[in-house]
């Protein structure tokens, strides 16, 4: 509805989806992020005909064009006239982000259950096990011989910068790693396993990923180069808004960015979408076969217990 132009209806939905999980604000944002993000690209591609730059494109190299668009962000959030056109064009979405800020004044948080197993925590490594997810569950569209070379190309051509980030990397990793008692205790979940049988292994396997995780950060963004910078930005900013406050590593917490990153991302070939659907129906047909079939029981309790996301 937001994309189509109906942005009470997407207000009244996103309003339904904030009732049903309270974190879904921030989808709610950025639905009027990305409203945003499209005057933002439209302005600027003006400007830029207005400058004659044409050597300049709306997508941006983030590490040599960060000033310019700093600059132009200042110049139209500073512009009254700017911001009463933007708050015309996203009020309903406003209107929703106010109850929910009314909630959280009621309510005293975010957490409507056990707010002991719900703490808010800056767990950065979050946003490296979602890119991880997406470069398994789109790794047709992401892996390629061509797409490993490239990387391996951008590596040598920006030592320094990647030296830098794989620094911050192990700084976050070492720093920021939280392993919530659900992770380690509830065997039903397939994180307990991939937990137990990776992370567990050895102290230093967090680290020696690192690698891996810089892959899959590369392969994400080249994937969205077609996008503007100011819709990365306002992604990036809601995906961090969702994962990393998040203790508990759980999948669910990546499917709705998942989504959005994979509706946004250019058609492949038939063939790589063939290997992407296969994937999913194989992954599908596994869970339900280990959810009906593969049941057991706690030593503590006669319930029957049942694997699941």
């Amino acid at each position: 509805m937001c994309l189509y132009g109906s942005h009470k209806t997407a207000a009244c939905l996103g309003f339904c989806a904030f009732m049903f999980r309270q974190t879904n604000i921030v989808w709610i944002i950025f639905c009027a992020g990305s409203v945003i993000a499209q005057k933002l690209t439209e302005a600027w591609k003006t400007d830029l005909v207005k400058k004659k730059d044409e050597s300049t494109a709306c997508i941006l190299d983030l590490n040599e064009e960060a000033k310019k668009v700093v600059q132009f962000l200042l110049a139209s959030f500073l512009s009254l006239t700017n911001l009463k056109g933007l708050i015309l064009l996203t009020w309903p979405y406003a209107v929703v982000v106010v109850v929910f800020l009314i909630f959280l004044f009621l309510n005293g948080g975010v957490v409507v259950g056990d707010r002991t197993s719900h703490e808010i925590t800056l767990n950065f490594p979050q946003l490296y096990y979602f890119f991880s997810f997406t470069l398994v569950f789109s790794i047709s569209h992401l892996v390629s011989y061509q797409k490993i070379k490239s990387f391996l190309d951008s590596v040598k051509k920006h030592t320094l910068f990647c030296i830098i980030l794989g620094i911050v990397s192990l700084l976050l990793v070492w720093k920021f790693t939280y392993v919530h008692k659900f992770l380690v205790a509830d065997n039903r979940h397939y994180t307990f396993y991939i937990w137990k049988n990776i992370f567990q292994r050895h102290e230093m396997i967090k680290y020696l990923l690192i690698p891996g995780y810089l892959f899959a950060v590369w392969t994400f963004i080249d994937a969205l180069k077609n996008k503007s910078v100011f819709w990365i930005l306002a992604y990036f900013c809601c995906l961090a808004a969702a994962t990393v406050p998040q203790k508990l590593l759980e999948f669910r917490y990546f499917i709705v960015p998942y989504l959005i990153y994979r509706l946004n991302v250019p058609m492949s070939s038939s063939f790589k979408v063939i290997v992407e659907l296969a994937l999913y129906c194989l992954v599908n047909v596994l869970t339900l076969y280990l959810f009906l079939n593969k049941t057991f029981q706690w030593p503590d309790s006669k319930d029957v217990q049942r694997f699941m996301w």
